[in-house]
């Protein structure tokens, strides 16, 4: 007989295992706390620290203290300077402004445990938000919390020990292989003549270099080197802040021969000084702006008789489909986009069944259509030794034994 489990005593805390990691679980003033550890004995090992720290006195969760400064106050010094320093600066700001700061902003940093980044996460289902936002609040709480854990302003990482339970809410539903893109290469240069001056410029550059659309509006001549064929990305422009890259390092783009064209008559025009892509003749602004982009891009699209498509699809997700099935490495796709690993590049390389070629169909050489002869019988049940059949019955089952 299996000897029973021994439990816990009351308040000694507990271990689970969530996903790859365990899970220490232990109680603080009142308060559940978590902590996660790679395997199960150092799990162990950190539990029993915390239980003899916790009866000696010597560490654990201070109680909150009046005079601490509130979530609202820290999100705001920390928003104000993330603004200057990263692309999603400003969606970062409203997204704590509609979604986060009514619920948590009057709270103290470790007054936010899990249990409530779940009664967010389900408060925002219900009331018809995406799964896939719902992780960007978590990811925003997550790389806040990290800056208050180093500053000292907060113990715990809450967003760190969310349970797969709640990982599991918070997944997206969108599958990025199935983004629409142009798919027929002889659809590009279609585009690109439908589309005006300069717009026509930033979608050739979008589609055969694959740069973002802000890293497009900043591009300047001195960064483009037609003799030795390569573009320098550095910079992007965000409401009309110039600003470093989405992954804060310069890359190098190939001039390809499909654009090395269009980019000589374009320097040869504006007499290569200044911005790649100038603003519209008569416009007031500086530079060309999103929305004047898709606008034209939905006319283009009509005229030529396509399915609607964003500025996105139509340029960097096309350039790495096309760059997939023309056999290109996902290697060099990935340094051409500047993307952190592989498996953010797959997203946009669309490897979906019906865009394999017909070499790809065929790669597999077995016949499973051809005939398959005659099925002799084994020895009967009893009998000893063995049948050995004859060539004549060989012939007539084609080979097969």
């Amino acid at each position: 007989m299996a000897r029973k489990r021994r439990r816990r005593g009351n308040g000694l805390g507990s271990i689970r295992k969530r996903g790859g990691q365990y899970q220490v679980i232990w109680r603080e003033n009142g308060r559940r706390c978590y902590d996660h550890a790679p395997d199960e004995d150092t799990a162990k090992r950190m539990l029993a620290k915390r239980s003899s720290d916790l009866a000696l006195g010597r560490v654990g969760v201070e109680p909150a203290k009046p005079d601490a400064p509130c979530l609202d106050k820290l999100a705001k010094d920390w928003l104000a300077r993330r603004i200057k320093t990263h692309r999603s600066g400003s969606d970062d700001e409203s997204r704590w402004r509609v979604h986060l700061a009514g619920r948590i902003g009057k709270l103290q940093p470790d007054e936010v445990t899990p249990g409530t980044i779940r009664e967010i996460v389900e408060a925002e289902l219900a009331a018809g938000l995406a799964s896939g936002t719902c992780q960007l609040l978590a990811r925003l709480l997550s790389t806040f919390y990290s800056d208050l854990v180093e500053r000292g302003l907060a113990v715990t990482n809450p967003a760190k020990g969310l349970p797969r339970a709640t990982r599991r809410l918070i997944k997206p539903s969108h599958d990025p292989k199935t983004t629409p893109f142009v798919e027929r290469p002889a659809d590009v240069p279609r585009i690109y003549r439908a589309l005006p001056d300069p717009v026509n410029l930033a979608y050739a550059i979008g589609s055969q270099a694959g740069l973002r659309t802000a890293e497009i509006l900043a591009l300047q001549w001195s960064s483009v080197d037609l003799a030795q064929r390569r573009i320098v990305v550095s910079e992007q422009v965000q409401d009309g802040v110039v600003m470093r890259t989405k992954d804060l390092d310069s890359r190098v783009v190939p001039i390809l021969d499909s654009l090395l064209p269009v980019l000589r008559a374009a320097k040869l025009a504006g007499g290569g000084a200044g911005q790649v892509v100038p603003p519209m003749r008569g416009g007031s602004r500086k530079r060309l702006d999103p929305h004047t982009l898709r606008k034209n891009l939905r006319a283009a699209l009509a005229a030529c008789g396509l399915p609607k498509l964003t500025w996105y699809q139509a340029t960097r997700h096309s350039f790495a489909s096309h760059w997939v099935k023309a056999g290109g490495s996902i290697e060099k796709l990935r340094e051409v986009m500047g993307h952190s690993t592989v498996l953010v590049t797959e997203r946009y390389a669309h490897l979906r069944g019906d865009l394999f070629s017909d070499a790809d169909m065929g790669r597999m050489s077995v016949d499973l259509a051809g005939p398959v002869g005659k099925i002799l019988p084994l020895t009967p049940a009893g009998e000893i030794g063995v049948t050995v059949a004859s060539e004549s019955q060989m012939a007539q089952s084609g080979g097969n034994g």
